[in-house]
């Protein structure tokens, strides 16, 4: 045998709100345009990025630690009322589909 294993291995990024680990799908990556936080759920927008758990906690930690500033490297504070929305609505949406 060769010892590889049929399981591909799985990107890990580390939550700024919570500071755990999780599997990069379970986690909407964040990038800075213009001095606002902006969601990337596809993974796709040029730029550092930060992760973070889709969850209201999360995101209300992540901005009172300030670490969407730090972890993006910005010169100043972010705007993160888009971002709110975004998690706010996809919140809803998973509860209804329960």
């Amino acid at each position: 045998m060769s010892g590889r294993t049929r399981d591909r291995a799985c990107p890990e990024r580390t939550c700024v709100g919570c500071r755990k680990r999780a599997a990069r799908t379970e986690l909407l990556r964040i990038v800075a345009i213009k001095g606002e936080c902006v969601p990337d759920p596809r993974g796709t927008l040029p730029g550092r990025g930060a992760y973070v758990h889709p969850t209201l906690v999360c995101l209300d930690q992540a901005v009172r630690r300030r670490a969407f500033t730090r972890a993006l490297r910005a010169p100043g504070a972010l705007d993160t009322k888009a971002l709110r929305q975004y998690v706010e609505q996809a919140t809803v949406a998973e509860q209804a589909t329960r």
